[in-house]
């Protein structure tokens, strides 16, 4: 029933991406025949070749710096004690309760400051930024309690802390490093605002933005808004499918130790 619940509204619009003009639009129901040429022309109007090269240059870089990043935060919160690692802790922690949107236009300046607008950059390291509080938290529950009794077997075998983490926790909690990837793909792809505000230049949006080519003050598009719709979703779709087994193991892995 759930299910069922989730896949109706994305049924409806791959209906309605595929509906001819001549025909009105009616949600669920059939069109009378099939238009694909609604998805090359949401292409061309949306110029999603750039768009999406765009999209991908700034998931390179974010999901795999922002996943080390967590990984490495996560185990010193986790199996390390310093002076000050429960304040600074709960700092990362604010950045899940914040909204992000409230310093989006100071950080546009602080960002041009830096000299780091007109380029890629400007969406890589807002969006690194807005991940590290969240996969903080991950990594942390992660390794948990139960790393400290392989940190001592390690450590009685004459690891050290680098290798400790790489070579013997990593390995062991793999199914929650591949759900982290997963999640900061999907929010990297499906971020709009950070991309709308930052970005500025045409050249530099990323798919997101192409959606809001079909959207009118009076009228919109919604065939090809459809269409657009379906074409931005299709690489998250595509890396969940292929990682939906480690991804669920991740998910549900805190509720089944022990």
């Amino acid at each position: 029933m759930f299910s069922l619940f989730t896949l109706l509204p994305l049924l409806s619009i791959f209906l309605i991406s595929l509906y001819p003009d001549t025909q009105v639009v009616r949600g669920l129901a059939l069109p009378e025949s099939l238009d694909f040429s609604n998805y090359a022309r949401a292409w061309d109007i949306a110029n999603f070749s750039v768009l999406m090269k765009n999209s991908v240059i700034v998931a390179v870089f974010v999901v795999p710096i922002a996943a080390f990043i967590s990984i490495l935060g996560g185990y010193a919160f986790a199996t390390m004690r310093f002076r000050g690692s429960g304040v600074l802790f709960l700092l990362f922690l604010l950045g899940l309760l914040l909204p992000y949107e409230a310093p989006i236009v100071p950080l546009y300046y602080d960002l041009n400051s830096l000299g780091l607008t007109g380029s890629p950059f400007t969406l890589i390291v807002p969006e690194i930024a807005l991940f590290l509080s969240f996969g903080m938290f991950w990594m942390r529950a992660a390794f948990g309690e139960d790393s400290r009794t392989l940190i001592e077997a390690a450590r009685i075998d004459g690891a050290g802390s680098w290798t400790t983490l790489w070579r013997v926790l990593v390995p062991s909690v793999m199914p929650a490093i591949v759900t982290l990837l997963v999640l900061f793909f999907m929010w990297s792809w499906n971020e709009f605002l950070l991309a709308l505000v930052l970005a500025g230049s045409p050249d530099l949006q990323t798919a997101p933005a192409g959606i809001g080519l079909f959207l009118g003050e009076h009228v919109s598009d919604l065939r090809g808004l459809a269409a657009a719709a379906v074409i931005m979703s299709i690489p998250a779709l595509v890396v969940y499918v292929f990682l939906q087994r480690s991804f669920i193991q991740g998910v549900t892995s805190g509720g089944v130790k022990g």
